[in-house]
């Protein structure tokens, strides 16, 4: 009986790891996590990015000449990551990478923090950044405009909101972008954002 009851937890946990890895593949902001060709590598990599305890900002597949590479942003609760912290994570995602294989021929893995001109991917982004000037570009037009740019103002009924200077009106207005809808949101780097993460890397040595 115990022997069953084993089993029956093990299932358990194996179903429960596989509807895991289906939400992530099927999140709607898993093209901002994973864009392009690294869209399938995200159920591997970001629950062992989270078992590690740090949150995947963004995967990417870049290519220098014929040289493959496989970028990877992540960071803590406090938004920041130490250089040793890139280490642990880049070792652990080239042992599952190497067990499952998801990329033909050879390529260099590179994890770093997300830096000044940070990719915007997550609702937390858009309410950790809220102030902040920031891009972004839609995957469709709408009324001829995929391109925003204006300060972020948080992330509310299921949409990243930005303050944007419209033509026709005295002032700002905020607009609504669902994260399906986003092909890509980043902040603009500037001296706010610099003296923000120069107090960030200030913390970490600490």
């Amino acid at each position: 009986m115990t022997l069953t009851a084993v089993d029956m937890t093990t299932d358990m946990m194996a179903n429960s790891e596989d509807a895991r890895v289906a939400e992530l593949a099927n999140a709607e902001n898993a093209h901002l996590l994973a864009p392009g060709a690294a869209r399938p590598i995200l159920p591997l990599v970001m629950p062992v990015i989270a078992d590690l305890g740090f949150h995947l900002v963004r995967a990417r597949m870049t290519s220098e000449g014929e040289q493959m590479i496989l970028q990877i942003m992540a960071e803590n609760d406090e938004g920041t990551i130490a250089i040793e912290n890139c280490e642990t994570i880049s070792r652990a995602v080239s042992a599952v990478l190497d067990v499952e294989d998801p990329i033909s021929g050879n390529y260099t893995l590179e994890v770093s923090s997300p830096g000044m001109g940070r990719p915007l991917t997550r609702p937390l982004d858009f309410e950790r950044w809220t102030g902040f000037e920031a891009k972004l570009e839609l995957l469709n037009a709408i009324e001829g405009r995929r391109r925003f740019r204006g300060l972020v103002d948080g992330f509310e009924a299921g949409e990243a909101r930005l303050k944007v200077d419209l033509e026709g009106f005295d002032a700002p207005q905020v607009l609504g972008f669902a994260l399906g809808d986003i092909a890509e949101a980043r902040l603009v780097p500037d001296d706010a954002a610099l003296r923000q993460s120069l107090q960030a890397g200030k913390g970490r040595k600490k």
